[in-house]
């Protein structure tokens, strides 16, 4: 009898379920209580009984019965939804990513839903909030509201659109205008409402743009990925700065939609998307929802919805926007594909370009890889023959690529990183009415506040590294673990008054330069100065209005953004890069230097790049200069072959971090020990040893590095060898993590 209840139990219908928990395991639960289960299906969110509270899961399976004991299962207390949120294609990509990146299967799920959702929340409808015109506004004359500019640009916006927009797309088109809005309603002439997907996208007919007539290259590439739809194939652009990279997109998108596709479209960062999305929209005559972490919870959550529902044609995002449920999916595009921000460096350690290649693999979708600076392994697939090659080698519209010359700066007197050549060279395109960008990768005052009396230098209370001076608001700053502290009046070893800052940050090259050029309107573009909603976009037009002159910025202005009138860029400090101890450091300063150069003379003004060097006669720099990019990565694919390191070997970094400076080394050794049983041949483990930065943010900090010469013998070891790793006692004292396929060792 007991064996016969026994056996009834476990055959009935069990959902397993993906909880938020850093467990690399699903949870069987029992359907609701009066609930038929039948109704259940994987993708629905439910709430489940979890230790002493409750979690918001997501069904990934329905299953006819357990390996539980029957009296351990609990019910599910509630479903969340009427109908899956994602489809058993994106749930099968979300355990495959899960399976491969080694990370636990219920927070990658958290991960790719909303926050809201994730939360338990009620799915949003398909409306977003909106503004229309009303019967009054649509009588006014907008050529009479000459005292209010921005009235009148709002107000011929919803005049052409009576059906209403929405208040995202409002601020995309004209800015942060919240202002302008009220007045507008305050008059009787607009009205709040509520916008269907639908009507919220696609381009105002009346300003709709033409396309420009492609090049030889242009047409040849955008053949040879209209050519590819259809089925799957991954496909390399490599085109130089300026080529037309975007334009080879456009077309390819239009054509995916005119065969009644979606889009995916991957961007590496927020700075990036609000000029890709004009031009996209002032091209297509579709629907395009924007998914990035500047949106609100609701705005981000309606986008996914409108793409999930198959409204939403067109989808531009950052790397999170790899899982956004797409069910007519026809082409996935990533721009920048070689840009590091497209990895995720904490938490769900993921590759939003990989797993692009992946999603449009198992979608049976092109997949097109876009750069001017190819990274070394998307280079290595298409020389081959893994991915295909397009190849982009003239700038669009007759522009000339800008000549590029280094600066020995060896026991030249700098001012705040500036030598007087380039100083003369900047006055000199001033003068003649061009634009000029001034390239330096540290944002702040100095990187270094020291007493002139005993040597004592700021140091972060928290890390293994120097604080970072910010005149601007009178801080030291800690760009590590984001620690600050007001600036030091005097020295606190010795009692010194003369504090000095050493070194440049982009806040010292701006006062520099405007006592230099005092009527020059100049900006600078760094995290700091951007850091409000919509300042990042709002000082790009201006720039682009002619308003400022002298540009300065980080990398954040350094790649993807058209400067027709910038003729001179000067990159001010590269050394580093050549000495890095990190393999790819050399990579990264070629892909930067190559980015910010392919600003310069992007339309009929010629450009030239003048890169300061204290080591001009470098190889690298040489054959980056001479021969270009291309070369410099095939030359640097050959010395990676030799050394056996990544395209051609495989890596995973085991972290280890805890307050005491003993455990991470500790732990780490354990886990080498548990590895040896599972080691092949072909696989080598470097460690433990201390992380480049020990401490950081009050942790000590050790790194395992494993490396394999096939990727299947990673795959191997890691899903044996990580089970074990949670069972060490030590694991319950220490913080550890496992970065597959790692690109900073940092």
């Amino acid at each position: 009898m007991v064996s016969g209840t026994v056996s009834a139990m476990l055959e009935q219908t069990i959902l397993r379920v993906a909880v938020p928990a850093p467990l690399h395991r699903l949870f069987d639960y029992l359907p609701p209580v009066g609930i038929d289960a039948t109704a259940i299906a994987p993708g629905l969110r439910v709430r489940v009984p979890f230790g002493h509270g409750e979690r918001c899961g997501v069904v990934m399976q329905v299953a006819a019965g357990t390996q539980q004991a029957p009296g351990r299962l609990k019910c599910v207390a509630q479903i969340l939804d009427t109908e899956s949120l994602l489809s058993s294609s994106d749930l099968a990509l979300i355990g495959w990513a899960a399976g491969y990146y080694q990370h636990p299967i219920g927070e990658v799920v958290a991960s790719v839903l909303p926050v809201r959702l994730r939360q338990g929340r009620p799915a949003l409808g398909g409306g977003c909030p909106g503004w229309q015109v009303t019967a009054a506004g649509l009588t006014q004359d907008v050529a009479e509201l000459t005292r209010a500019p921005r009235q009148a640009a709002l107000l011929g916006l919803l005049q052409a659109r009576p059906g209403g927009l929405a208040g995202s797309f409002i601020r995309e088109r004209c800015g942060e205008c919240r202002s302008a809005l009220q007045g507008l309603q305050q008059k009787g002439w607009i009205e709040r409402c509520e916008v269907v997907a639908a009507l919220q996208a696609g381009k105002d007919p009346a300003a709709m743009a033409q396309p420009p007539t492609l090049g030889l290259e242009q047409e040849q590439a955008l053949q040879g990925i209209c050519d590819r739809l259809g089925a799957f194939s991954a496909i390399l652009l490599e085109g130089v700065t300026g080529s037309g990279k975007t334009e080879v997109y456009l077309g390819a998108v239009q054509q995916a939609l005119e065969s009644g596709h979606q889009i995916l479209i991957l961007v590496p960062e927020i700075g990036l998307t609000p000029q890709l999305v004009a031009r996209f929209r002032r091209r297509l005559d579709a629907p395009l929802a924007l998914l990035h972490s500047g949106l609100s919870d609701s705005q981000r959550e309606l986008a996914w919805q409108q793409a999930r529902r198959g409204e939403a044609r067109v989808v531009i995002g950052t790397r999170s926007a790899v899982f956004t449920p797409l069910p007519a999916l026809g082409l996935v595009i990533v721009d920048e594909e070689h840009d590091i921000s497209l990895k995720q460096q904490d938490g769900f350690r993921y590759s939003a370009r990989d797993l692009a290649v992946v999603r449009a693999q198992r979608t049976g979708c092109p997949v097109v890889l876009g750069s001017a600076t190819p990274s070394l392994e998307s280079l290595r697939n298409a020389l081959e023959g893994r991915y295909a090659h397009l190849h982009l080698t003239r700038r669009a519209g007759g522009a000339s690529t800008p000549r590029m010359n280094l600066l020995n700066i060896r026991s030249v007197h700098l001012q705040a990183g500036v030598s007087p050549t380039l100083l003369r060279m900047t006055g000199e395109e001033l003068d003649a009415g061009n634009q000029v960008l001034l390239f330096l990768n540290r944002r702040g005052y100095a990187p270094i506040l020291t007493c002139c009396d005993c040597g004592w230098v700021a140091q972060c209370r928290r890390c293994d590294a120097r604080m970072t001076l910010h005149q601007d608001n009178c801080r030291l700053w800690c760009h590590h673990c984001g620690s600050q502290r007001p600036l030091d009046r005097c020295c606190p070893d010795c009692g010194g008054a003369e504090l000095r800052p050493l070194g440049q940050g982009t806040e010292r090259l701006e006062e520099a330069l405007l006592s230099r050029f005092p009527d020059t309107g100049l900006v600078r573009i760094d995290r700091d100065s951007t850091q409000r909603k919509g300042s990042m976009e709002r000082l790009l037009q201006e720039i682009r209005r002619g308003e400022h002159r002298l540009l300065i910025g980080t990398q954040m202005l350094a790649k993807g953004h058209h400067f027709p009138e910038v003729t001179l860029v000067g990159v001010l400090d590269v050394d580093q890069g050549l000495f890095g101890a990190d393999f790819r450091a050399a990579e990264r300063m070629a892909q930067m230097i190559t980015q910010v150069a392919g600003r310069a003379g992007r339309a009929e003004k010629p450009g030239r790049v003048v890169i300061q060097t204290r080591h001009p006669d470098h190889p690298l720099m040489q054959t980056l200069l001479r021969q270009g990019y291309g070369a410099f990565a095939r030359e640097s694919l050959v010395e990676r072959r030799a050394a056996g390191l990544p395209p051609y070997s495989h890596q995973a970094l085991l972290r280890a971090e805890s307050h005491n400076a003993d455990e991470p080394a500790r732990f780490l050794e354990q886990a080498l020990e548990l590895a040896q049983p599972h080691a092949r041949k072909g696989m080598e483990f470097w460690g433990p040893v201390p992380a480049p930065m020990e401490r950081r943010a009050g942790r000590y900090r050790a790194h395992l590095l494993i490396q394999a010469d096939r990727r299947n013998q990673m795959q191997q070891l890691l899903p044996a060898w990580i089970p074990e790793l949670a069972k060490v006692r030590l694991a319950r004292r220490v913080r550890w993590s496992i970065d597959v396929d790692p690109q900073e060792m940092f």
